[in-house]
């Protein structure tokens, strides 16, 4: 057994994680309730603060658990990476966006390797975290690490393991969801997966290198991404047919195997399934190979705001209105319900094609009370009033936050056009469209 493996089972061990966000603080707060000592590291100086005076901004944190560990003395944040030289794991979990061309944006990757390198130690070990294209791990964190002068495998261990989180989920957190663990090396593995086992209710599973790892992260979303493309293809098809898909996805789930239910929606949102199918097919591209089924869907899925935009017209139309110069109200920009995570929202695309289109557009979230997306900032309705409701000339759900009242939406609202099946209990279907 490794010295350093020693120490984890021990609790004889400081561990750092980059970035402390979404991924990163409630992977740092778990660290820290496990009994480890925790430093967090994050560039942005607000953060650190909000950390340090053990106030939470993350939704699947809880606050008490925060200011308990931060008094307690296991959590510290700084912007200072020079504390990285105290810690003997350290996990990376930062953003890897897209850029402008649809590409893969792993600076924050590389600028978080180049952070650690000038204060790697021997018998350390660096995990990264963040979804990315297969090989990163290997191609480009192991170089910029190895410029420190020590060998990897041989002077310090390190490993690829996928986050998974989910923001929102009642049921599975970071304490609860397996774990996905590969190492350069089988000893890399075997420590990384020991640090794992000793913060983690779940079990973690290993995997033969870090690429298969990298992999098996790509392949969960891509495989969302996929069936969700599929779902909202047959939505635009059912919708010519005059057939309720929402209905029929509901008779489909009604056989115990060989079905999934997956529903349509106004698009992709949040920090992975619309994201991670790019990096794959960007990957692809380097072995002369094209991810046909994969871009297929991506395709559909990125036009579905637009759609849902012309749909809206329609629904306009029936009443004699043009969408030009039309009051739309929209519920909901959040990515997915009961959040305040906007990231890649389809919600804003929609807002952003029915004002292309002409129309004046306002919305109500009772999660997002404002937002910025494409050098704008706005601000929504403080309440849901039935004066707003009438006031609209449409009403269209785009997040199915069930805190919304929609049996109020149903009575006042002249008309709406619900993308999200979120009023499927409303008795009175009178004035509802479907997606």
């Amino acid at each position: 057994m490794t010295n350093l493996k020693q120490r984890i089972l021990k609790r004889a061990v400081t561990l750092g994680v980059v970035g402390l966000g979404y991924v990163g603080l409630p992977l740092a707060v778990e660290k820290a309730k496990a009994g480890f000592h925790v430093i967090g590291f994050d560039v942005q100086p607000q953060k650190v603060d909000m950390v340090n005076r053990g106030h939470n901004y993350i939704g699947d944190v809880v606050d008490s658990d925060l200011e308990r560990i931060v008094a307690e003395g296991l959590l510290r944040a700084t912007s200072d990476f020079a504390s990285v030289a105290s810690c003997d794991c350290v996990c990376i979990a930062v953003p890897t966006p897209l850029d402008s061309h649809q590409q893969p944006d792993i600076s924050y990757v590389r600028s978080s390797a180049e952070s650690i390198a000038p204060y790697l130690h021997r018998d350390m070990l660096v995990v990264l975290e963040s979804t990315t294209y297969p090989g990163t791990t290997e191609e480009l964190i192991k170089p910029i690490l190895e410029r420190s002068g020590l060998v990897c495998g041989k002077d310090f261990y390190l490993a690829f393991s996928p986050e998974r989180v989910d923001p929102g989920n009642r049921v599975y957190k970071t304490k609860n969801t397996p774990k996905v663990v590969g190492g350069v090396t089988s000893e890399c593995t075997d420590v990384a997966a020991t640090l794992y086992e000793a913060v983690l209710e779940a079990p973690v599973h290993r995997v033969s290198s870090p690429a298969v790892a990298e992999m098996e992260k790509i392949l969960e979303n891509t495989y969302r991404n996929v069936n969700i493309g599929l779902i909202n293809e047959l939505a635009i098809l059912c919708n010519r047919m005059g057939i309720n898909i929402w209905e029929v996805v509901d008779a489909a789930k009604s056989k115990p195997y060989g079905f999934q239910a997956f529903y349509p929606g106004p698009g992709l949102g949040g920090h992975c399934i619309p994201l991670d199918p790019y990096y794959l097919s960007w990957k692809a591209r380097e072995y002369g190979f094209h991810t046909s089924m994969i871009e297929s869907s991506m395709m559909i899925n990125d036009k579905m705001p637009e759609y849902c935009a012309q749909r809206a017209m329609g629904v306009l139309n029936e009443r004699g209105l043009a969408m030009k110069g039309a009051k739309v109200l929209v519920l909901g920009v959040a990515y997915k319900q009961d959040i305040n995570d906007y990231r890649e929202s389809p919600a804003l695309r929609v807002i952003q094609c029915l004002r292309a289109l002409g129309a004046k557009v306002r919305y109500y979230d009772p999660y997002v009370p404002e937002y910025a997306f494409d050098g704008r900032r706005e601000s929504g309705l403080e309440a849901l009033t039935p004066e707003a409701l009438e006031d609209a000339d449409l009403v269209m759900v785009t997040t199915a936050h069930t805190c919304v009242d929609y049996d109020l939406v149903a009575a006042h609202a002249p008309v709406v056009f619900d993308t999200k099946n979120a009023m499927k209990h409303v008795k009175n279907r009178e004035r509802i469209r479907l997606l």
